[in-house]
This record gives C-alpha cells, structure tokens and sequence, in this order.
C-alpha cells in the first residue's frame, strides 16, 4: 500500500495536539470562523478597534483582534500590541496571533515577554506565534522554555515553534529532549522534537531560512563569508552525525511512540545522511503503514542528495 506524503501530513497536522489542547484550540478555532466572516462584511475602522480593545468586553476585543488578524497587515497588526497585556488571558493569546505580521524583529520583541506570562495558554500561543513570525532571535528563549518551563504542553508548543523557526542553533535544545529516556506522558513533545529537528534541517538545505543579523554589523571576526544559507547548510552536513545518531536510535527503539519514531524517520530523511540508510531499510517492513511510507520517502530524498 502507497501513502502519499500529504496524507502523512495530514496525519501530522490532524494529531499536533491532544487532550486540553485540542479542545482549546477548537473553541479558538470556532469563535475565529464566526469573527472572520463577520470581518469580510465589515469596514476596517482602525478607531473603532482601538475604542474596543480598550473598553469592550473580552468578547467584543477577541473579535476585534481577529478582524486584526484577518488584515493581514503590519499597520492593523499594530493596532493589536496594546492587547498583548490585556487583563484577561484569553485577549492576550488572542492578540500573540493578530500580532504576527508586524515586520518580523518588531514581532519578536512584543511577543517574547509573554513566554513568561502566568497563563500556561498564554505562554502557548506566544510560542507558537513566535515560530510563525520565524525571527531567530526569540530562538535562546525558546529553547529556555523548552527545558524549563512547567507545563508539558508549552515546552510541546515551543518545540514546535524551533522548528517553524530553522535555526540551526535549536538543534541542541532540541536533540536534547530526546536524550531521555521515552515515558508516556512525553510522547508529544518528544515527537515535536524529532519533527522540529528534521524541519530545521530541511529549511536551511534547501534555502527556506533567512538570515536576521546583518553582516556588515557585525564585528570581523563574527562575520560569514559567502552564503550564509550556504554556511548554515554546511553546518548542518558537517556537524549533524550526533543527531542523526540519536534520531536512528529513536526510530529503532519499539519503546518509542509509534509516532516519535515516524517524525525521526523524516527527519533522518531531511539530514540526508547516508548513515541512516540500514535503520531506515528496517523501518520499510513496519508493521505501521506510515512509518513504513515515511521511512521510504525519507530513503529516496538521502538517495538523491548523494546521486545514487
């Protein structure tokens, strides 16, 4: 049996989440649908949307931040800032997402002080619109989250957000977490850090990062010669025969989840390194139809990047 690698990430997308945070996220996703549609139909007032967000109740500026969000545009994104320390905490996580398309270092200094707001949700939605915005500054305090925080679902959250991201320094972090030993309740977030390291990989191979430090600011010794993706790309080639060591390690371990050891068998296939070959080879005869897709397509991008 053929399974495309659209359904596989489908399969991704439909279980990111779970328990609670499946439930929060459709509720969110609910009142965002109305709110939308309703924003279609209405003149964009910027005055009345400041008026709101000020004195209207928490239901009134939620849909106001979602006509923000619908704009899609820096100046009505900053028009959602002030939120960002609103009294209630379903307004402040409203506004992380209205906010990401400001210019995107603008972004990163407004929703960074939110990964330690005292919502658990908050900190959530900070994270996650952290690795929308994509800015590799937020990456240090990501990664400090990730190994700190308290609550399992925001490190999940922030997991996800380094891999949105592709910095090549979120590797570490990341790599880290799968260093544990697998238990049931890390299962999320151990599978978002194999999938986040693959991402990682496959962003900066292929040229879909950006580079958010000027070169010519930079102090001599600092600087990159060349194409700094290029750099990156050969950072990743050089230095990444740990990690593939650690992702084969966790698609051979049965005590894995089934779907840890998918998201290592991708990102095997994004590093590209032939190392991976013999534990990917073993993954085709999975009794897991996915993982058995998944180890194939990542065998077929290794066997291209080395010309074989």
């Amino acid at each position: 049996m053929s399974i495309s690698r659209s359904v596989i990430e489908q399969y991704w997308l439909r279980s990111a989440l779970c328990g609670r945070l499946l439930v929060l996220t459709a509720i969110v996703f609910s009142v965002t649908s109305t709110a939308l549609s309703q924003g279609l139909s209405t003149p964009f007032e910027p005055d009345r949307i400041r008026q709101t967000l000020a004195t209207g109740t928490s239901e009134q500026k939620r849909d106001a931040l979602f006509e923000i969000r619908n704009r899609r545009d820096p100046v009505a994104s900053a028009l959602a800032v002030p939120a960002l320390k609103d009294p209630d905490a379903i307004v402040r996580a409203t506004a992380a997402s209205s906010v990401v398309f400001l210019p995107v270092s603008e972004a990163a200094v407004v929703l960074l002080p939110l990964l330690d707001d005292r919502s658990p949700f908050v900190r959530k939605e900070a994270a996650f619109a952290l690795g929308t915005v994509g800015h590799w500054s937020a990456t240090p305090r990501l990664a400090e989250v990730l190994r700190r925080d308290r609550d399992r679902e925001v490190r999940t959250s922030a997991a996800i957000a380094l891999g949105m991201a592709g910095d090549i320094e979120s590797i570490g972090p990341l790599s880290a977490i799968l260093k544990n030993r697998p238990k049931e309740e890390d299962e999320m977030l151990r599978r978002a850090a194999a999938r986040s390291l693959g991402q990682v990989a496959e962003l900066i191979r292929s040229g879909g990062t950006r580079v958010t430090t000027p070169q010519s600011f930079l102090p001599e010794r600092f600087k990159e010669t060349g194409d700094p993706l290029a750099l990156k790309a050969n950072r990743i080639n050089a230095e990444s025969r740990p990690t593939v060591e650690l992702l084969v390690k966790v698609l051979s371990d049965t005590r894995e989840a089934d779907d840890t050891r998918r998201e290592a068998a991708f990102a095997l296939g994004a590093f590209g390194r032939p190392e991976a070959i013999p534990a990917l080879e073993r993954s085709i005869a999975a009794a897991d139809p996915y993982l058995a897709e998944t180890a194939r397509e990542a065998l077929l991008k290794i066997r291209a990047a080395d010309g074989n």
